[in-house]
């Protein structure tokens, strides 16, 4: 339903939204059960009331569901990343495509698994005119996680080399392609023997974890200098490879753990004058993403970056919200989208 027309400097107008909600935490992703129930929306007046065409499911919308994530309230309404129309707002809002993601959005307050959000107007940043609504809403998580990651690190320059760990996941895929829109070079790390499967500004070399010492391979590359950025998007597996595979001053990128605890060698990480840098985006607000996703926007525009390829297989409706998180907690690489309909 859409709501009545008010005039440009009126009341904020109300929305029945049907909206995914998780009625409490599950005990596993198999036993995740979302409901679609309708709600009434009103935006304050920082805020701006979109019609929602596409929302991603990502792998934290399934650990939140599942109570991996201590601090996710229930009920809500899951979902961080979006892309949509803004229905209600200050009137040069009005008619707007706009998209974003957020840290808090589907964890902490209700989020983007609907037909409309209520965010605020910082928050949301213009679509780019040649970006799908599907391929729009799939660039949030993973393209804010890179870009905050590198921000953080120091943003590569022309001449430096960034070896990706993972560098076929999503955030593996992002890394690489801001990586090389920036002039640097990029090396990829997969655990098994395939190539290179994301878009990039120029080549990316591979190396296969399981037939090569990733280190050693690395200081081959690089005349024996190492990598003046890691960014390890799989954790404690590649540690010390990445560790070892640094160049002098070099940093590594951490998104990730899956045993939590590594050996560290001390000595070698001061006398490396080395800089390890931790990424949480869901620390981040819905207004702190903004700020990310301005950034990396010129980047769409030009083309430089591009969008992940969405299949139509990857795409559900919100009747079929359990189905998407299904097929997110069952590793699918492919970008997971829902399509309010």
């Amino acid at each position: 339903m859409q709501p009545a027309p008010q005039l440009p400097n009126g009341p904020p107008a109300t929305v029945e939204a049907r909206c995914v909600r998780l009625l409490a935490k599950a005990e596993n992703a198999a036993a995740i059960a979302p409901v679609v129930e309708r709600h009434s929306l009103t935006r304050a007046l920082d805020q701006l009331l979109i019609e929602v065409k596409a929302a991603a499911v990502n792998p934290s919308d399934v650990k939140a569901a599942t109570g991996l994530m201590p601090y996710a309230v229930f009920p809500r309404t899951p979902g961080r990343d979006y892309a949509g129309i803004v229905i209600d707002g200050p009137a040069d809002w009005i008619g707007r495509e706009v998209f974003g993601s957020s840290g808090d959005l589907g964890i902490r307050r209700d989020g983007t698994h609907a037909t409309h959000l209520v965010v605020e107007a910082e928050a949301v940043v213009d679509k780019p005119r040649a970006i799908s609504w599907e391929e729009a809403a799939g660039i949030g998580v993973p393209f804010v996680t890179a870009m905050e990651g590198l921000r953080r690190a120091g943003m590569p320059k022309a001449g430096e080399t960034v070896l990706v760990m993972g560098v076929n996941g999503k955030v593996g895929q992002a890394a690489v392609q801001i990586a090389t829109w920036q002039g640097a070079r990029a090396i990829g790390v997969v655990r098994r023997n395939e190539p290179y499967e994301g878009n990039s500004n120029s080549p990316v070399e591979v190396i296969d974890a399981s037939a090569a010492d990733v280190a050693s391979r690395v200081r081959e590359l690089t005349g024996g200098k190492g990598a003046d950025i890691v960014y390890n998007t799989v954790g404690d597996p590649y540690f010390q490879a990445a560790h070892k595979s640094l160049a002098l001053r070099g940093r590594q990128i951490l998104i990730a753990a899956v045993d939590r605890i590594v050996q560290f060698n001390i000595l070698e990480f001061y006398r490396g004058q080395h800089t390890y840098v931790g990424i949480d985006t869901l620390g981040l607000s819905s207004i702190a993403t903004g700020a990310v996703l301005r950034e990396l926007a010129p980047g769409f525009a030009s083309g430089h970056l591009k969008p992940f390829p969405i299949k139509a297989s990857a795409v559900y409706s919100l009747e079929q919200a359990r189905d998407a998180f299904l097929a997110v907690a069952g590793s699918s690489r492919d970008r997971v989208i829902l399509q309010p309909r």
